[in-house]
């Protein structure tokens, strides 16, 4: 719920998501002011929205068992997971259409980034080709590519199946990469590097003012 310019963070989200011809969504929040999305968004319609739903997670349990949360909502088919504090200026369309086409498998969308200092703060994804994902290593000392790891993915009907096997890490939550992984340790990972503008808002304090000024700038996250 945090502005972004003359607007609430999520709308640029869900702007994103709709342009790129996802209609169906559901929004997982938790904390004190859940209810705030409620009210902002409401049945989604004036957003270009065709049915909105809403999922609570009880406490911070991590981005995966969030995803947890939708299975029901998705009915076990593939999903598209897009967490609401990432800023693109370009349109995710093709990407979404690449995921369409893809047999089966799971899908991320990347960001080159040549600060290393910036990446040791980011996953960082190796490439075998010009899609397919070999690694991807959280927050590394030493970056092994450019490639940051946005946050926008992919999965096909396996991370149902997937999720119940995650144990916690070190710091008590279901860690989305542990998802990322598993794909990547089958062979099973493709990946887009997105074009433009790519902020994380959540990052840091530096990066929330970073996406402001930039949207500041375009009066546009697409």
């Amino acid at each position: 719920m945090l502005p972004i310019y003359d607007r609430p963070m999520v709308t640029y989200a869900i702007e994103a998501l709709v342009e790129a011809g996802v209609q169906e969504l559901m929004l997982v929040t938790g904390g004190t002011h859940a209810g705030e999305f409620f009210r902002l968004l409401g049945n989604g319609h004036d957003y270009g929205i065709d049915r909105l739903f809403y999922a609570y997670q009880d406490q911070a349990g991590g981005i995966a068992e969030a995803l947890g949360l939708a299975e029901r909502f998705v009915d076990r088919d593939k999903v598209c997971v897009m967490l609401a504090d990432n800023i693109f200026e370009r349109s995710l369309r093709p990407i979404v259409e690449n995921f369409e086409r893809q047999d089966g498998g799971g899908r991320i969308v990347l960001s080159r980034v040549e600060e290393d200092e910036h990446l040791r703060h980011l996953g960082v994804a190796v490439m075998t080709d010009d899609t397919r994902v070999a690694q991807i290593v959280e927050k590394p000392e030493s970056p092994p590519s450019k490639f940051a790891v946005t946050g926008i993915y992919f999965y096909d009907a396996q991370v149902w199946d997937v999720l119940p096997t995650l144990r916690p890490s070190g710091r008590g939550e279901l860690e989305i990469t542990d998802v990322n992984n598993w794909y990547v340790g089958r062979q099973a990972m493709e990946a887009d590097v997105v074009e433009g503008f790519w902020g994380d808002a959540g990052e840091s304090i530096d990066a929330y003012y970073e996406v402001n000024d930039f949207v500041r700038r375009n009066r546009t996250s697409r």
